[in-house]
């Protein structure tokens, strides 16, 4: 009797690159999970149940932040460090350092592993994969060491030792860029409310983080480039774009939301930093130097879209992402105006992607409304404006919260998890698994008009 032990394994090699991807990344979590529970990982005393084991693994391979335990009062140092070791991993990308571990070992990077990273990575094509892993590695690694740095020494004049200084440091700076919200602090950025260099550091930490890799690459091409003329690509203008308008509309909103609210009797600069600190870490950040459930229902929901469009494509950061939400206002522009092209920075955006777009905001709205409904039903008790925000913070991998996590249910925190997981790896992966194999038309029926809107 002949038995076929490879049956597995060949079932694994017939799975698309985005299935592949979406099993890596369950597998890290899977992995994540055994490392979190073990003993060593906690303070002694401590008892974390499976469930919960299991919502920080997702939360941190999301690199988002919710958490069901305090992360100061559950895990140790070594806890600390397993902890970093699971942001890094889910930050930059699975196959990320899976490349620099394939190259360590002499690897090849052959045809269906440059297909897995064109998938984690959100690319559109195959050349220059290799490079561009190499260069977020290393970028994202240098800007973690310096944030370290500096924030490790600054923490001196807080705490007793240098070694607590460093370890808080090298914790803030990698959940900072990796846009983990995770914090040892047991309050986020509360304790440095009124440190205004703190704040300023996270802040460049976070935006560097969420604003795309490729806009990274591209900033320290041009700082060393030679020539006269560096041609930026469509894709960093119209993210940047996005992105800091972002930031400055949703700080302006909330400014004058709380202006009467949260604001009133705080000084101006106290104001101006609550007000950009929170526009920032919604855009997936996660870190907090406030308790948000103090803001008014208005600014909460503001917020809660602030984190459903999310960061920036090909970067830590979940949600809908900025180009999305972009070109989805900008046809709607153009449509108003008579045109039929989206025309931005003396370029047309393809068709396809205007497509794509409202592909990925429609399965997004689905998605987070039926999670909406759930939560309703499951922890009926809880007001409606923060599942609401809870949602929105899981999908766009943000980790804000108004202090609802902790007590969601077995059947809630499922649903968040769900949600921090599809949020990590993109709607058009979510699509992907369970699409079929590309067929070409071979003819066509005649096309016919209907009434729309």
């Amino acid at each position: 009797m002949t038995y076929h032990t490879d049956k597995p394994l060949q079932k694994i090699k017939r799975l698309t690159s985005v299935q592949l991807i979406v099993l890596y990344y369950l597998t890290a979590v899977f992995v994540s999970t055994v490392l979190i529970s073990l003993p060593i990982a906690h303070d002694e005393g401590v008892d974390l149940s499976l469930v919960d084991a299991l919502f920080t693994a997702v939360s941190a391979i999301s690199v988002t932040g919710l958490t069901v335990v305090s992360t100061a009062d559950t895990f140790s140092t070594t806890g600390y460090f397993i902890l970093m070791f699971i942001l890094q991993f889910g930050g930059i990308g699975i196959m990320t350092l899976g490349t620099f571990i394939w190259l360590a070992f002499g690897k090849k990077i052959g045809f269906k592993e440059r297909q897995l990273i064109m998938t984690d990575q959100n690319r559109s094509t195959l050349f220059g994969l290799v490079r561009l892993m190499k260069q977020i590695l290393v970028l994202i690694l240098v800007i973690e060491f310096i944030g370290f740095l500096v924030l490790g020494t600054y923490f001196l004049q807080y705490f007793e030792s240098w070694q607590e200084a460093y370890l808080h440091g090298a914790f803030a700076a990698v959940s900072a860029t990796t846009n983990a919200g995770f914090d040892i602090t047991g309050a986020s950025l509360v304790p440095f409310h009124d440190d205004y260099f703190v704040q300023f550091i996270n802040i460049l930490l976070l935006i560097l983080g969420a604003i795309g890799f490729p806009v990274l690459i591209e900033l320290k091409e041009y700082l060393t480039y030679k020539g006269d003329n560096y041609r930026f690509s469509l894709y960093t203008k119209l993210t940047t774009t996005t992105f800091f308008a972002l930031v400055f509309f949703g700080m302006f909103f909330i400014l004058l939301l709380e202006y009467d609210h949260f604001f009133q009797g705080k000084p101006w600069h106290e104001s101006l930093f609550y007000a950009l600190f929170q526009s920032v870490t919604a855009r997936n950040g996660g870190l907090a130097t406030m308790d948000v459930a103090e803001f008014s229902e208005g600014t909460l929901l503001g917020l809660a879209v602030l984190m459903f469009i999310g960061a920036s494509p090909s970067s830590v950061g979940g949600g809908i992402r900025t180009t999305t939400f972009s070109i989805a206002i900008m046809s709607i522009i153009a449509f108003a105006r008579g045109r039929t092209n989206i025309r931005i920075f003396d370029r047309e955006i393809h068709q396809n992607d205007i497509m794509r777009s409202y592909i990925v905001i429609i399965t997004a709205a689905f998605i987070c409304g039926t999670a909406v409904i759930l939560l309703s039903i499951i922890e009926e008790a809880l007001p409606l404006v923060n599942i609401v925000f809870e949602v929105c913070s899981a999908f766009g991998t943000t980790g804000l919260s108004t202090g609802i996590t902790a007590g969601l249910s077995t059947g809630g925190k499922i649903v968040i998890m769900i949600l921090m997981f599809i949020g990590r790896i993109g709607i058009f992966s979510l699509l992907f698994i369970i699409r079929g194999k590309e067929v070409k038309e071979t003819y066509h029926y005649p096309t016919e008009r209907v009434i729309i809107g």
